[in-house]
């Protein structure tokens, strides 16, 4: 099958850099659903974000416990529907406005990336906008994988006869144009179930979204993107990677275990309850050891004893003893994947930490020694309106979904007529769902 009959998920409408639009996100998870709904107004150049056409200010927010989620992918289509719906009404209620379609985050079903290249003739001596269109249909004739869909096909560069690295070969002189498209894919099933739930709250779904390439939107500047840089989603699920390099994405990768794995450990090391475990990650929990840590003691409930029960305590390194060896399991995971797919180099030894799992105390000089790079927090940049609570790398996914859509001309979307360019609410898109449902049940 070619990438052409691999569109599952439907393809954006690219925003108009002159007009503004109300644009409704959510940003699904594995511990946390987010709601945004914001106005994007049309900017002159924003310094360090030129890609940027529009900024956005958010008048609706809503955020919702996660339900029916393992993974970053659906378990229990109906807790999941429920906890959407709860998110987006609160959304709307803030925004006073009704959400009618959402541009949603997939962070399970396995993200991966492939790499396909293809070579035309040029036709009459200049690049002409169909040589472009005749190179990218050129490289995506090529099979990807049984059972994945696309999510993401960009351009990350095109070469003319020995030329390579070119930005934009429109108007040039050349006799072959060559290009090199990006395909990011998930498991079809995954991304099925996912768009399933939220169909299922009576909304439709604009496109499907890869988490890591959401956060980078959000949380890089121009420069990292183009010097290389990895981002890092530590999520409750997954951790996903996106490594980004001469303003591409150019690798995308995520691995199942998440900050939900380490409050998992806590509450299997301390014989205390799941809720008490995340409490005492969130308050005392660290990832490296300080001297104070002997004599810190912080009071554990056990498995079977309620609040008033009389507590135990243990000194706070006990705690950090138990975190620790996770977080470095997931951040070695994430150093040896890339190393083995062949983008360390690219990352350019840069690294940007988002997602709620990453605002562990100690978390960013782990990372420092084990991915041997400069490393940071990432935040959403270049947003108005976000409460305090929300300006930090737990919503860098949200954000950079309102960031997509200005950027989304630049990926490559199939003529129309063939399948998988589904007009947004069309009856082609209506019955693609239909069948799906029909094979999924």
């Amino acid at each position: 099958m070619s990438l052409l009959q691999h569109g599952l998920t439907p393809r954006l409408k690219p925003l108009s850099a002159r007009r503004s639009a109300t644009l409704s996100v959510l940003d699904i998870g594995t511990s946390k659903i987010v709601c945004l709904v914001a106005e994007l107004q049309p900017v002159e150049t924003l310094a360090t974000l030129r890609g940027r056409t529009h900024l956005a200010r958010i008048i609706g927010i809503g955020h919702q416990r996660s339900l029916g989620l393992k993974g970053g992918a659906v378990v229990d289509l109906e807790a999941a529907e429920t906890a959407i719906r709860q998110a987006v009404h609160a959304a709307e209620r803030m925004a006073r406005v009704e959400v009618q379609s959402v541009i949603v985050s997939l962070s399970g079903g396995r993200l991966g990336s492939q790499h396909f290249d293809a070579k035309v003739p040029v036709r009459t001596g200049a690049v002409t906008g169909s040589d472009v269109q005749r190179v990218l249909e050129a490289a995506s004739t090529h099979s990807i994988s049984p059972g994945r869909a696309v999510l993401h096909a960009l351009p990350t560069g095109y070469s003319l006869d020995q030329q390579s690295a070119v930005v934009d070969p429109s108007g040039m002189l050349g006799e072959r144009l060559g290009v090199d498209l990006h395909v990011v894919t998930a498991e079809i099933a995954a991304a099925r179930n996912l768009m399933l739930a939220v169909e299922n709250t009576h909304l439709r779904v604009e496109a499907v979204i890869a988490t890591p390439y959401a956060s980078g939107l959000s949380a890089l500047v121009d420069d990292e993107a183009e010097m290389g840089v990895a981002v890092v989603d530590m999520g409750g699920g997954t951790t996903s990677v996106g490594v980004f390099s001469g303003g591409h994405l150019v690798h995308c990768d995520a691995l199942a275990v998440g900050g939900h794995h380490v409050t998992m450990d806590i509450a299997r090391g301390l014989s205390t309850r799941v809720a008490a475990a995340e409490r005492l990650k969130t308050l005392y929990g660290a990832a490296m050891a300080t001297a104070s840590d002997e004599r810190d003691m912080i009071a554990v409930h056990g498995v079977d004893e309620d609040e008033r029960d009389l507590p135990h305590h243990i000194p706070k390194s006990h705690l950090v003893r138990i975190i620790r060896p996770r977080v470095e399991e997931v951040l070695e995971l994430v150093r040896d994947r890339l190393r083995n797919a062949g983008f360390a180099a690219q990352a350019g030894r840069r690294v940007v930490l988002t997602g709620g799992a990453s605002q562990l105390v100690g978390l960013p000089e782990v990372a420092r020694r084990i991915l041997q790079g400069q490393v940071r927090i990432g935040r959403p940049l270049g947003i108005k309106g976000l409460p305090e609570a929300a300006k930090g790398p737990a919503f860098s996914a949200a954000v950079g979904l309102l960031v997509y859509p200005q950027v989304s001309h630049v990926e490559h979307f199939e003529p129309r007529g063939q399948s998988g360019h589904a007009g947004l609410g069309s009856d082609t898109y209506l019955s693609k769902v239909g069948r799906w449902i029909r094979e999924s049940f």
